[in-house]
C-alpha cells in the first residue's frame, strides 16, 4: 500500500464535511478521491470545497469508478451496517461514525464482516483523541490520582438531533446521538466493563415532541456500576441553547482530574455593571477540532501499518450496549444488568 491512503467519504452532511476537509487539507497521509451522498447536489457542494474531487450518489458507483482503500461513513445510523458490509466485501477499510448501528446484532455483523474480509474497522469516538482527554487517560494509567472510583461525563448540545435520529425506525434516539461518546469515555477511562446501568429521563425541554415520538426524552442521567466496583455517571441535555458543553471529571482514591469547561475561549469582558461576558463553544466541531484530525490520522496509520485501530468495532458495540441498557432502564425504571441478552 502507498504511503497515502485513497479515501472516500460517504455522507456530505456536517460530520462528512468535517472529515472531508480534514482528509483533504490537514492529513498528509490521506488522498481524498470521492464524496458520496444520496443528495447529489450536496455531494457536489462538498466536492467543490475539497479541490473538486469526484462525487457520486451511491457508494457502489464510487467503488466502480475509483480506486478506494478506505471509507469514512458519516451517514444516518440505519445505513452504517449495510455500507460497512458493502465496503468489507470490496476489501475497503472502514471508519464509521457513532452510534455504530441500530442494534447489537448489526454491530456484530459489522465486526464479523471486517474480520472475515481482513479489513480495519474503527468507530468515530474522537474524544479519545482529544489532547486533554488523552492526557487524562495517561494520568490515570500512571496512578496520578490513585484508583479511579467515580467518573462523570456529560454532553449538552445546542440543537436537536435530526428527525431520523428520533424516529425508532431509523435511529436510536437522543441518548445515542448525544451521549454515545460519554458512555465510551467513561468505560475507557475506568478501564473496566460495566455490570449494570440505571437511567432516568424525561422530556423537559420539548415536552410536545412526546406526542410525535413516544420514547422521546431530552434530559437524562445514567448511573453505571463497573466490574472493578467503580461508578460512572453520564448526563445529557439537548437542546440547551447556551452552547456545546462537554466535560469529564475523574475522582480517584488520591485526587481529582477535571477536563473541559463551558467557556470556549479565554476572552472575558468585565463591565461596570459587574457582569462578566464570555463565549461558549458553538458546536462539537469547534470543541473537538483536534480530536477529529487525530482520530482520522490514527485510523489511516492503522491501515498503512496493518495494525489494530485504537478504537475497534468491539469498542463501538460496547458503547452501543450501554446505550441500549440505559434506554431499557428508562422504560422499566429498573437497573439493567450487563451484558445484555
Amino acid at each position: 500500500m502507498s504511503k497515502r491512503v485513497k479515501v472516500c467519504v460517504v455522507g456530505a452532511g456536517r460530520a462528512g464535511e468535517v472529515h472531508a476537509l480534514n482528509l483533504s487539507y490537514r492529513i498528509p497521509i490521506a488522498e481524498l478521491v470521492a464524496i458520496v451522498d444520496q443528495d447529489l447536489n450536496l455531494a457536489k457542494q462538498l466536492s467543490e470545497k475539497v479541490r473538486g474531487v469526484h462525487y457520486y450518489q451511491t457508494f457502489r458507483d464510487a467503488l466502480r469508478s475509483e480506486e478506494i482503500e478506505a471509507v469514512f461513513i458519516a451517514t444516518p445510523t440505519f445505513t452504517h451496517c449495510p455500507l460497512t458490509m458493502e465496503a468489507a466485501e470490496a476489501g475497503v477499510h472502514v471508519f464509521c461514525e457513532k452510534p455504530m448501528a441500530l442494534s447489537l446484532e448489526e454491530a456484530e455483523q459489522m465486526i464479523s464482516a471486517a474480520r472475515k474480509n481482513n479489513i480495519k474497522l474503527q468507530i468515530g469516538f474522537m474524544r479519545r483523541f482529544d489532547p486533554e482527554i488523552k492526557k487524562v487517560k495517561s494520568l490515570i494509567l500512571e496512578g496520578a490520582i490513585g484508583k479511579p472510583i467515580l467518573i462523570k461525563s456529560l454532553t449538552r448540545g445546542p440543537g436537536l438531533p435530526p428527525k431520523w435520529a428520533l424516529d425508532p425506525k431509523t435511529g436510536i434516539g437522543m441518548i445515542a446521538e448525544v451521549s454515545s461518546h460519554d458512555f465510551d469515555s467513561v468505560r475507557w477511562l475506568m478501564g473496566s466493563e460495566a455490570v449494570s446501568v440505571y437511567a432516568v429521563a424525561d422530556a423537559l425541554i420539548h415536552p410536545e415532541l412526546k406526542e410525535k415520538y413516544s420514547n422521546y426524552h431530552d434530559v437524562y442521567v445514567s448511573i453505571l456500576r463497573f466490574e472493578n466496583n467503580g461508578l460512572g455517571i453520564v448526563d445529557g441535555g439537548c437542546p440547551v441553547g447556551y452552547g456545546y458543553d462537554a466535560r469529564i471529571e475523574v475522582l480517584g482514591t488520591d485526587g481529582l482530574i477535571m477536563v473541559g469547561e463551558v467557556k470556549g475561549t479565554t476572552l472575558l469582558v468585565s463591565k461596570s455593571d459587574k457582569k462578566v461576558i464570555s463565549e461558549t463553544f458553538q458546536s462539537w466541531r469547534n470543541r473537538f477540532y483536534e480530536g477529529y484530525i487525530s482520530e482520522a490520522e490514527s485510523f489511516l496509520k492503522a491501515v498503512i501499518e496493518d495494525r489494530t485501530p485504537e478504537v475497534t468495532g468491539e469498542d463501538g458495540k460496547k458503547a452501543l450496549e450501554l446505550v441500549f441498557a440505559a434506554i431499557e432502564s428508562i422504560k422499566t425504571n429498573k437497573p439493567v444488568a450487563l451484558p445484555l441478552r
